[in-house]
């Protein structure tokens, strides 16, 4: 029998947000950000979800081979750029764009000889991570203009560090920065990420990169997708396997970390760090148990938790336990993990059964 840890996807809860991210800014193209194997949820199974968007994001080449021999035609832009000459033919080959966003690309570029490329050229207006210096960037957009194997339709663009804080100075001083340096004639940009989507119209402009909202996760800290309209896409699940009657003063799991108050049904649940589920979550995170929530007890181990079954004396093997989800948002577990929803539906592992619904 097939383990029971399952991750079921929500197709219609992907293209609910999507919906939901064009209704922001309906004027405006969006680029759905599919990178990291679709946040965890599957690259060709959310893809086929949003084939709605005008372009897909991705991190990787490999990424951008896998829509393409998915049948996938759509514009698809390579986020981090290319690293070397022997790339600018794979993305000829997969006629995919690319974001320039160092020198060392340009200079591979000038020795380049080929058919034209669609770039994407980044300024770093604040977050340092990745992009021109404002001060270079229009004589940057300039050079990039004068090279016959460039095509004529340069995007500009940039990356904000905190637009998930709505009362963050960064953000409106990354968008002055930006209009400031940006080159005369360049009137395709993109600096929207999902939160500057749902909380900065400012800073729509032509094309979004929407990520998790896609997806349903939070995009400002302390809030829920579902704060933003969104419906989650994943729900993580699985079923007891075994229920154990524990005496008072006994200890459960690795370490005796939790300390029976008095006798008790512990819960055992097939679901462990070995599917992704994380191991350092806060004593007593909820599970929902047919639907009603109950505390993880003991350490999480590979396989295997345990859960308080004392709220849920009919609780019965086979019953189905759910680690996040409706009426359970991953942004609790994230926060009780302390880390944020992205890192936890990305981390789901290869064991893990994946249903779409």
């Amino acid at each position: 029998m097939a383990r029971a840890t399952t991750a079921r996807i929500h197709i219609d809860a992907l293209r609910h947000n999507l919906a939901r991210i064009r209704a922001a800014a309906p004027h405006a193209k969006v680029m759905a950000v599919v990178k990291a194997d679709g946040y965890g949820h599957g690259l060709e199974r959310v893809a086929q979800a949003l084939a709605g968007a005008d372009a897909f994001g991705v991190a990787a080449l490999s990424d951008a081979q896998r829509l393409r021999a998915a049948g996938f035609s759509q514009t698809i832009v390579l986020l981090s750029g290319f690293d070397e000459a022997a790339d600018l033919a794979q993305l000829r080959q997969l006629s995919v764009a690319t974001v320039v966003h160092h020198p060392f690309q340009l200079e591979l570029l000038a020795a380049d000889h080929g058919s034209p490329i669609s770039v994407w050229l980044k300024m770093d207006s604040g977050m340092h991570r990745l992009g021109f210096p404002p001060e270079s960037f229009a004589g940057t957009y300039r050079r990039l203009q004068s090279m016959p194997n460039v095509a004529a339709d340069i995007v500009c663009m940039s990356h904000f560090a905190s637009s998930d804080e709505p009362e963050n100075p960064q953000t409106p001083d990354q968008l002055r920065c930006f209009d400031a340096h940006l080159p005369e004639g360049a009137s395709v940009c993109s600096l929207s990420n999902s939160a500057a989507v749902l909380a900065w119209p400012a800073a729509h402009r032509q094309w979004l990169r929407a990520g998790g909202a896609l997806y349903g996760l939070s995009v400002a800290s302390g809030k829920t997708g579902a704060d933003f309209g969104l419906k989650p896409a994943m729900t993580l699940s699985t079923r007891l396997i075994s229920i154990q009657q524990v005496c008072a003063g006994e200890r459960v799991g690795y370490a005796g970390s939790y300390l029976c108050p008095e006798d008790m049904p512990i819960g055992v649940a097939a679901i462990g760090y070995g599917d992704g589920y994380p191991r350092n979550i806060r004593p007593g995170t909820p599970a929902l148990l047919n639907g009603r929530r109950v505390p993880i007890i003991g350490r999480v181990s590979m396989d295997l938790m345990t859960v308080d079954l004392r709220s849920q004396p009919q609780a019965a093997v086979g019953d189905e336990l759910t680690l996040w989800g409706e009426g359970l948002p991953v942004e609790e577990i994230a926060e009780a993990a302390g880390t944020i929803s992205y890192e936890l539906t990305c981390s789901i592992t290869r064991r893990v059964r994946f249903q779409e619904d």
